[in-house]
């Protein structure tokens, strides 16, 4: 077996953002483009000789020559096992769950999460320590360095792996398997949560529809919800995975889960609706005609926690990114459990899991887990919440009426206004963080600013600080606003504004967020001269 060293050059764009390195599928075709950024990660992991590496995507394209390349340069590098999804298949919790399981090195996630897919489209990759988690600032800090003078890679002149069928064959000094995607995370839900119950309000009259958008969740739903816990035939939908996810946008939320949506606000809906995206990590959860706020979805599985057999005992605390309500904070304090508040990007919730200071986690953004793995878990969320309704017979409505009665609401609303000029978007907040020290004390959108400043976060467990995540405008009534840029999407900038206001007054507990929240909305668009710098008039998603 010839391992051949490679010249190259470097490539300037190959900063790894929140998720890892997102570009157009034709920038990661580029000779060496993909090569230079494996090669700068496996530098980064010097004590990568004879370890074990994961390795597999949410099957989009590009994604079956993508991992040739990497067998091809992990066999040169010196791994000593790659432990690869069959037809190149991993969602990124189940490659989460296999690296802790098999005690790997790390894992490599092909997939740029909720993008679209196709040749036009996205591709990404990302790298995933051994604690299963995204990683770590320092360790992607390591990997920019590397990129940026790599002059060589090594790759061995093998021929490509039959990767459609479980198998095992030995490559000079790396053992590769080929392994069943599925088979270990569907046992880790199996004793995590209580089958039997779940069976029995699935085989019953209940009904349900989960939407995996044909995106990487199909067989892992199929496998758990019809097969093992025995839910009719078609209650998974869309559940093949398809380079292209079969034309669609796999983010769930109700725009781009638009027939889900429809269905679930129709006079044929079933009790239960969930979608997940295109690697399996969100969810979207939704009952008879009405629709649950990832911020409320966290809150609400936080107090109902005990009835999941895994929780029995109770959580240690609980973590919610910035800009995500602060429903789970009341929660938290009603049970005298810790909570934290992070900067957006599940890696900050890494060491509060491994100090074991939370277990459950969450983020706005469709994000939902616990410390089962070191990544947010759409199918974990589905089952947590199939599991409240099976123990408390309720539907989603009474459940979330019982919970708002209870701690209060948190209207909340996201606006995302998607493929703004990368310069009129950094105008808007470089224009609204010039304002921030005059805005204390002012009484703006009839609520009186008690502060704004750009969020900084200090870790409690290593004490690393990571700055600039977010402008804050905080009303002394709590509401908040935050104005973020998103680093997850590959073309422009996405400017997200999120809104959020508490309410206690029983009797205005069902009012339509929109407008209960427009006030809110109008001053963010006001502070941050939206429409005049950028010319839109409208959101292009409201979540």
């Amino acid at each position: 077996m010839e391992i051949t060293t490679v010249k190259t050059q470097a490539f300037a764009d190959q900063r790894p953002g929140t998720s890892g390195l997102r570009k157009k599928v034709k920038v990661f075709q580029q000779a060496h483009y993909l090569e230079n950024f494996v090669q700068a990660v496996f530098d980064a992991i010097p004590d990568r000789a004879g370890k074990t590496l994961v390795l597999g995507g949410d099957g989009r394209y590009h994604n079956r020559e993508a991992i040739q390349t990497i067998i091809k340069m992990a066999v040169a590098n010196d791994w000593g096992e790659l432990l690869i999804g069959r037809k190149g298949l991993f969602s990124t919790p189940a490659v989460s769950h296999v690296i802790r399981h098999y005690r790997a090195r790390g894992g490599l996630i092909l997939s740029a999460s909720h993008n679209p897919a196709g040749p036009e489209h996205d591709f990404g990759i990302k790298f995933n320590g051994e604690n299963g988690g995204p990683a770590s600032e320092s360790l992607t800090e390591q990997i920019w360095a590397g990129s940026k003078v790599i002059s060589s890679y090594r790759i061995a002149q093998i021929e490509d792996i039959d990767l459609d069928r479980e198998q095992e064959l030995q490559l000079g000094s790396t053992r590769i398997r080929v392994i069943d995607p599925v088979r270990d995370y569907a046992d880790l839900m199996e004793k995590i949560f209580d089958f039997p119950a779940l069976s029995r309000l699935l085989q019953g009259s209940f009904r349900m529809r989960f939407d995996a958008l044909h995106a990487i969740t199909g067989p892992y739903a199929r496998e758990i919800l019809e097969q093992r816990l025995g839910a009719p035939t078609g209650t998974v939908q869309n559940a093949i995975p398809l380079p292209d996810f079969g034309g669609g946008h796999p983010d769930p939320n109700l725009v781009y889960a638009k027939p889900l949506a429809d269905l679930m606000f129709s006079e044929q809906s079933p009790d239960f609706g969930a979608a997940s995206d295109g690697d399996g990590d969100r969810n979207m959860i939704l009952g008879r005609g009405i629709f649950v706020t990832p911020s409320d979805s966290l809150a609400v599985l936080t107090a109902q926690a005990r009835c999941i057999p895994a929780y029995g005992n109770g959580l240690h605390g609980v973590a919610r990114s910035m800009p995500t309500s602060q429903a789970a904070d009341v929660v938290a304090e009603a049970l005298g459990i810790e909570h934290f508040e992070t900067p957006t990007g599940w890696k900050f919730f890494g060491n509060l899991l491994d100090a074991g200071r939370i277990t459950f986690c969450g983020e706005e953004s469709f994000g939902t887990g616990s410390d089962h793995v070191r990544e947010k878990d759409g199918l974990w969320a589905v089952l947590a919440w199939l599991s409240v309704l099976a123990h408390s017979g309720q539907s989603v409505r009474e459940i979330l009426d019982a919970h708002w009665q209870r701690f209060g609401r948190h209207y909340y609303t996201r606006h995302d206004y998607e493929e703004l000029p990368s310069e009129a978007a950094e105008k808007m907040l470089e224009g609204l963080r010039s304002q921030l020290p005059v805005l204390p004390g002012q009484q703006l959108a009839g609520r009186e600013i008690h502060a704004a400043d750009d969020f900084s976060y200090t870790d409690p467990i290593d004490g690393s600080v990571s700055e600039h995540q977010g402008l804050r405008i905080l009303f002394a009534d709590g509401a908040r606003l935050i104005f973020r840029l998103s680093g997850t999407g590959t073309a422009g900038a996405t400017l997200r504004i999120y809104h959020e206001a508490y309410e206690t007054n029983c009797e205005q507990l069902h009012r339509d967020p929109q407008r209960y929240l427009a006030p809110l909305i109008t001053l963010g668009k006001d502070l941050t001269r939206l429409e005049s710098l950028s010319g839109r008039k409208a959101p292009t998603v409201i979540t």
